[in-house]
């Protein structure tokens, strides 16, 4: 007991005399002769305590060593002192979260919202749509969710141009040379059927005098609309009978009328359908996880070398870092110099995975969270790991979770491997991306479509400044500025204004609201306050949401893996109609980058 008092009174001592230097800080380089003075002093307090106290375990004797080095380093540089001393009494971050929010895993307005993608009574069957002798083919290219894209928007151009759409070959040239095919993948027979209301969907191109027909390749440009279509497909179409697109992938405008958006959300949602081997694996890791915790978080956390490569971002990791990535870059002639400072500031670089947990606590997420991460190879292997995994310890991935011989099937084909990462994080109560591409948009469109499930995207731009200066400040005023920037990027129903950004992510012209809600928000009040995002702060997220995504171009995160989730067709859209059911200059040599 007497040994453990001392002990108790050496600290309190330790302490008093911390906080007394703290008070003093500005002044101490106005005063040499006290810093001296406080120094010896110290010195010999430890000194004498060391004395009294009888040295018992190895554990005691480094505490009193590095208290006694810290007192000589600290008041060698008064930068030093503060710094050190700041970051150990004041950025102190806790195990749970502290959240302000009143339910991190769903939002109580996602009730008010619902898909609705029928198309309305005007919009023409494909029995009467399709004209005879038509056939369009399409190019896919890039990775498995830019093919997707391409997919959706080429059932699109089909109806457009009323021709039979033929079932694409998907492309086994990128960067990830998966030689899956289209029925490997998806269910096809699911979607012909599924489709056969709106467009005609053929395997096969059909014989023409015993020989199977060759289509006229050609391209269109990027963002190409219904005009567009008509004016430069359509002739050779009826001349050549069958044309195939190359290249296809973002190939549609994003602004089209509102029965070609509900067409390209029936493709999306229902149409395209993994094949039953890939949804029963990706369901046993589902399940897996809510077997380990009620809630669980996924995160995609793309930080992997070829995108900090592409994305010309710098991390602090001196001249190997340069190298490595600087010899990635290398594979795109097209890639320009960057500035990897001016990059981070404009927020076109994904967060380190410590960044994206300290946003995550900062958010409200405790550290009993269980964390599914979908990724690929990290940049700094499990070293860059370690932040994140000591925030989260309760950590997983497919291959944490899934036997080598359950992935064994899989493992070949990268599409499929990441078709199961994405089924995953398509199912989490709160999924969380690191980057604005295909795979990040694709996602959040989903997720907004299935009933608004929180879908948390960083606000890069603004988080940059908070990251940079958090050692200036407590973890009270760093968590409210992380809260505060994150308004509007958390998957919110209409936190994104309809028509604003890519329609994959934001489906707006799919998603309906209910009557219920336009009747609470009349009980609403405007008032401001720190619990909830009310009708003020909703708003204000809208335009920062809009402000920030300036920044976040359609080229800029371009995704190497795809994954694809399915759903039923819920009873909610059968209620909105009585029918049942300048181009972009980023062109990269090399598809490795084109998901």
């Amino acid at each position: 007991m007497m040994m453990k008092r001392r002990k108790q009174q050496r600290d309190q001592l330790f302490i008093g005399l911390q906080c007394l230097l703290l008070r003093r800080r500005r002044r101490l380089h106005h005063s040499l002769p006290l810093l001296s003075a406080l120094s010896a002093s110290i010195l010999f307090v430890f000194a004498l305590l060391s004395f009294l106290s009888p040295p018992t375990t190895n554990h005691r004797r480094r505490l009193t060593h590095h208290h006694a080095n810290l007192a000589l380093g600290l008041f060698n540089n008064g930068t030093e002192f503060r710094m050190n001393v700041e970051k150990e009494s004041e950025f102190r971050i806790p195990t749970n979260g502290g959240s302000l929010s009143s339910d991190l895993w769903s939002w109580k307005q996602s009730k008010f919202y619902y898909g609705c993608s029928n198309s309305s009574i005007k919009f023409p069957t494909a029995g009467f749509n399709t004209l005879p002798n038509r056939y369009l083919l399409i190019a896919t290219s890039g990775g498995l969710n830019q093919q997707r894209t391409g997919i959706i928007d080429g059932v699109v151009a089909a109806h457009i141009l009323n021709a039979a759409f033929v079932v694409p070959k998907l492309d086994h040239k990128s960067f990830w040379k998966d030689s899956s095919n289209f029925s490997e993948i998806f269910d096809v027979d699911w979607f012909i059927s599924f489709l056969s209301n709106d467009v005609k969907v053929i395997k096969e191109l059909p014989m023409n005098g015993g020989k199977t027909m060759t289509p006229y390749s050609t391209s269109v440009p990027r963002k190409c609309d219904e005009k567009c279509y008509q004016t430069r497909i359509l002739p050779l179409l009826v001349k050549k009978h069958a044309v195939r697109l190359r290249k296809f992938d973002y190939r549609l405008s994003n602004q089209l009328e509102t029965d070609l958006q509900k067409l390209r959300c029936r493709v999306n949602y229902h149409a395209l359908k993994f094949t039953d081997p890939i949804l029963e694996m990706g369901r046993k890791l589902v399940e897996r996880m809510r077997n380990k915790s009620k809630h669980f978080v996924a995160l995609h956390l793309r930080f992997e070398p070829d995108m900090l490569a592409f994305s010309g971002c710098y991390y602090g990791g001196g001249d190997k870092e340069r190298n490595d990535l600087g010899a990635i870059r290398k594979r795109w002639k097209t890639l320009h110099a960057s500035n990897p400072d001016k990059e981070r500031r404009h927020g076109k670089c994904p967060l380190t995975p410590e960044e994206v947990g300290l946003m995550l606590r900062a958010l409200g997420f405790g550290n009993d969270v269980h964390i599914y991460v979908a990724s690929g190879e990290i940049y700094g292997g499990e070293e860059t790991l370690v932040p994140l995994k000591a925030l989260f310890p309760n950590f997983y991935s497919k291959d944490t979770i899934a036997s080598k011989e359950e992935l064994e099937p899989f493992l070949p084909f990268s599409a499929r491997m990441a078709a199961l990462d994405f089924i995953v994080c398509d199912e989490s109560d709160v999924f969380v991306t690191n980057n604005n591409g295909n795979m990040a948009r694709m996602l959040a469109g989903r997720r907004r479509y299935f009933g608004h499930r929180p879908t948390i995207r960083p606000n890069s731009k603004k988080l940059y400044r908070v990251f940079q200066n958090r050692n200036n400040m407590t973890w009270e005023a760093f968590a409210s500025q992380v809260r505060t920037n994150q308004i509007g990027f958390m998957g919110e129903p209409m936190e994104v204004r309809a028509g604003r950004g890519e329609f994959h992510e934001n489906p707006s012209s799919c998603i309906c609201e209910s009557s219920d809600s336009k009747a609470q928000e009349e009980d609403v009040s405007y008032v401001s306050d720190d619990k909830n995002t009310t009708n003020n702060s909703r708003e204000s997220g809208k335009l920062s949401n809009e402000e920030d995504e300036q920044g976040l171009s359609d080229g800029d995160y371009l995704e190497t893996v795809a994954r694809v989730g399915h759903r039923e067709l819920p009873k909610a859209v059968e209620t909105d109609s009585v029918h049942p059911f300048k181009p972009d200059p980023l062109e990269l040599e090399d598809d490795m980058f084109s998901d």
